[in-house]
């Protein structure tokens, strides 16, 4: 009540705020208190000074949103984006591509390699992977090694691949999988499969043994610490990092040592084929070593198919425009199960990239055949990323308790819609499977929400926005508008949603009595503001455990 002494003053107490708390018990507020990093009462403000005391830091909101701390449940923060690559991001054609790299090697005549990053499949013509071939006329040489949009393939030009040890009798690599030309057998400087050899734990070795800058130590924790000062600047409390090895964990320990860790982490563990019961029993000492609030690890990563783009993700049917080729899985069904069993037997929760129709039902059947073997318990195994989903397996999830981590801007038309190469490889008579949110959310999943930078803008803003209209992030027509979903969900999915996903909603996820304080005023009410005006709106204040860890300018 107004005026009744409280058993203690608030350390911080926020007042003049619209609080949307992600709580269906208490859904709007005007303040809140917290003390020793939790909160402690929620309310209007004239009960709000009774929890004023001397020493109580305040913020007035002026009228402003405040939202739960973003959890962003699916965010590369240790790949990051990699300031000494080229940076070919925007650019759609070949001859772009040609002039970045060109320019960035007459910049540096001395460099001993060129690397660049996010290069976009469709910049190459007539829907083929890109070769040696388009690389050597502007690289020389100098070795090179560019990453896709997606960091899922690789392409070297000539002298990278005589680094590497890449010939026709040597195309099964630790990184990564060389692509041959189907006439004369010999590689053509495109490599498959690097998101799960190349960026393993081996893989990464690897490339650093061979003298890759890109898989330096001090280059990925570089990467690491402006991608975790990118998350907390966008108001992005908790960054589920979704594949790591051992190796990784100490580049987290050194961020917190050197005060960078202001985001709470969880870190996956990477489970790539051949992993052995060994390397499962390390996996489970790292949980029990890493198990604070700040620094959690647990959850595997693991990989039954690939992506669209590359034609790489398996299908059902056939890609648009191939006779028989649907993609493969990276295990036979039968064996996948079987693994997935063994390890939720040991208690382990599976975090599985899945994109295409096949390569998710494979998925959701083994969940299925786990249930029956061990019997259901509350596991909570992910499918991430669920682009192409068929109907028939929309209701699945709710029924076998899985996750649906979904990125809603690689939904976006300009990225995957008609004319880009992950519409066109799916073919039109396949695009009602399109990352249906609004059907699973209507079906009863959990939809947990995330970026997956650096493969898309680590911004929510941008993905609530195309998560509520599937339009062009400049404006224009929205592509396939029937699975949209509201702003309230697409918070919801971005904050309670990914709580829920990673067993975290009894502490953070929603602004309610007793779970930690983490919170962010935005410079606009996006729960009102036409959704045109959710992007550009900025996280004006940051808070985690109770603490001001952010405030624009």
């Amino acid at each position: 009540m107004p005026g009744t002494a409280q058993p203690f003053p608030a350390d911080l107490l926020l007042t003049g705020a619209r609080v949307h708390t992600v709580d269906p018990d208490l859904p709007e507020a005007e303040a809140l208190a917290v003390h020793d990093g939790r909160i402690v009462w929620v309310g209007s403000d004239a009960a709000a000074e009774a929890w004023a005391g001397p020493d109580t830091e305040r913020i007035d909101a002026g009228g402003k949103l405040v939202l739960p701390g973003f959890i962003d449940a699916h965010n590369h923060v240790r790949l990051g984006s990699d300031d000494a690559c080229v940076q070919l991001a925007g650019v759609r054609t070949l001859e772009g591509i040609h002039e970045q790299i060109w320019a960035w090697h007459v910049e540096h005549p001395d460099a001993e390699w060129i690397e660049a990053e996010a290069f976009d499949y469709s910049a190459v013509p007539g829907g083929r992977m890109p070769t040696a071939a388009d690389l050597d006329p502007v690289t020389g040489d100098t070795p090179a090694i560019v990453l896709s949009y997606d960091v899922h393939t690789a392409w070297l030009n000539t002298a990278a691949m005589r680094r590497l040890g890449v010939t026709r009798d040597r195309t099964d690599l630790p990184f990564g999988t060389a692509a041959t030309d189907p006439e004369t057998g010999e590689p053509t400087g495109f490599v498959k499969d690097f998101a799960v050899k190349g960026l393993s734990r081996a893989g990464h070795r690897a490339l650093r043994e061979l003298g890759v800058p890109w898989a330096s130590p001090e280059r990925q924790y570089g990467r690491l610490a402006k991608s975790l000062d990118d998350a907390i600047g966008f108001g992005i409390t908790t960054v589920v990092e979704p594949q790591n090895s051992l190796d990784d964990l100490e580049l987290y320990e050194r961020a917190r040592a050197e005060g960078r860790l202001r985001s709470r982490i969880v870190a996956a563990l990477f489970h790539p084929r051949g992993t052995t019961e060994a390397e499962l029993d390390s996996f489970a000492a790292a949980a029990r070593r890493y198990a604070g609030d700040r620094l959690r690890v647990g959850p595997l990563k693991l990989y039954i198919d690939d992506v669209v783009e590359p034609r790489t993700a398996a299908l059902l049917e056939p890609y648009a425009g191939c006779g028989h080729h649907r993609g493969e899985t990276f295990y036979p069904a039968e064996e996948f199960a079987d693994l997935l069993a063994g390890l939720d037997a040991r208690g382990f929760q599976c975090f599985v990239h899945a994109t295409g129709d096949r390569g998710i039902r494979t998925v959701l059947d083994a969940v299925e055949h786990a249930r029956a073997v061990n019997g259901p318990r509350d596991a909570r195994h992910q499918v991430v990323h669920v682009e192409c989903l068929d109907p028939a397996d929309v209701p699945r999830f709710r029924e076998l308790g899985v996750v649906a981590c979904m990125q809603p801007r690689h939904c976006a038309p300009e990225i995957a819609g008609p004319g880009q190469d992950w519409a066109e490889n799916v073919g039109e008579d396949r695009w009602h499977k399109a990352w249906p949110m609004r059907s699973l959310h209507e079906a009863g999943a959990v939809l947990a929400f995330s970026s997956d930078w650096n493969v898309a803008e680590m911004d929510p803003m941008v993905g609530i926005y195309t998560a509520v209209t599937r339009r062009p992030l400049g404006g224009g027509e929205p592509w396939r508008p029937a699975e949209t979903v509201d702003v309230a969900t697409a918070v919801h999915g971005y904050t309670m949603g990914s709580a829920h996903a990673n067993f975290l909603e009894a502490d953070r996820g929603s602004l309610t009595v007793g779970k930690a304080a983490d919170f962010v005023i935005l410079s606009r009410d996006i729960l009102a503001v036409p959704a045109e005006q959710i992007p550009g709106t900025v996280a004006e204040t940051v808070v985690v455990a109770g603490e001001v860890v952010h405030r624009t300018g």
